[in-house]
């Protein structure tokens, strides 16, 4: 193996669920681009076709990671279609900011019914079909949410913080089989889901100044990190979290005290 194949996906058969837009989305592209046949799978069909006309992906198909039942056939339909599943790739989650005071059960049944059970239902899904084949790389997405929190953030941080231990736990119980599973936890980075935070000028230079790097991230930042940990140049990585976040969990606060 040398340095120029350590990343080589040639060959690589990639699930990239929520690979309609986003981080998704910039992850499908990389993974094409790195030689892998990539398969995007989102709630969106149309925009999973898109997507995947657009950066010359093998197939798209819409999935909705809620149900168990959907997932095991989408992901068991890619084997069926390219004789194994060697990448896995999750990104989906909401938010929905509140006090915990004020969140009902619906707010909390819908956050945690995307960010855990349906993470929990790709994971699942994929670790029988890797332990089985004795072999493959899952990654999940986290969050520097999973460590540190803010006030309206407490469902969100609880599930990214139960990824982490998702990934943890598959990790141990796949690596006999030759199985990774880790987890990428990104800072602020500009996609549909902080489309909000972004619009107020005010909301977003705060969190820029946040970072050691003291701005946002692009969603195509978040593909060096990804692939990494799908790539054989991470053969012995598992089990770990990689923060892709700026340096925000480094540093204590915005003040730079007299020194």
């Amino acid at each position: 193996m040398t340095p120029n194949t350590l990343f080589d996906l040639a060959g690589k058969v990639a699930a990239v669920v929520g690979g309609a837009s986003g981080i998704g989305a910039a992850v499908a592209g990389g993974a094409v681009r790195a030689g892998a046949r990539v398969i995007v799978l989102d709630i969106e069909a149309a925009a999973a076709s898109r997507l995947a006309s657009s950066i010359d992906a093998a197939a798209s198909a819409g999935l909705d990671i809620r149900d168990p039942v959907a997932v095991h056939h989408a992901l068991h339909s890619i084997v069926s279609e390219y004789g194994r599943l060697d990448i896995v790739v999750c990104t989906p989650s909401i938010n929905v900011r509140k006090p915990i005071l004020k969140y009902d059960e619906s707010d909390f049944d819908r956050v945690v019914g995307l960010n855990l059970k349906g993470n929990f239902n790709v994971l699942q899904a994929a670790g029988r079909i890797m332990t089985a084949q004795r072999g493959g790389s899952i990654v999940m997405f986290s969050s520097i949410r999973a460590q540190v929190v803010e006030p309206g953030q407490s469902v969100y941080a609880m599930t990214k913080a139960g990824i982490v231990q998702l990934v943890r736990t598959a990790a141990a119980e796949f690596g006999p089989a030759g199985v990774r599973v880790n987890a990428v936890a990104p800072g602020v980075v500009e996609t549909p889901l902080t489309a909000p935070i972004t619009a107020n000028a005010e909301w977003y230079n705060a969190y820029a100044a946040r970072s050691a790097l003291k701005r946002w991230a692009s969603a195509e930042e978040m593909i060096g990190p990804t692939l990494f940990l799908a790539s054989d140049a991470a053969s012995y990585v598992t089990g770990t979290v990689l923060f892709a976040d700026g340096g925000w969990t480094a540093i204590d606060g915005r003040f730079t005290p007299p020194m």
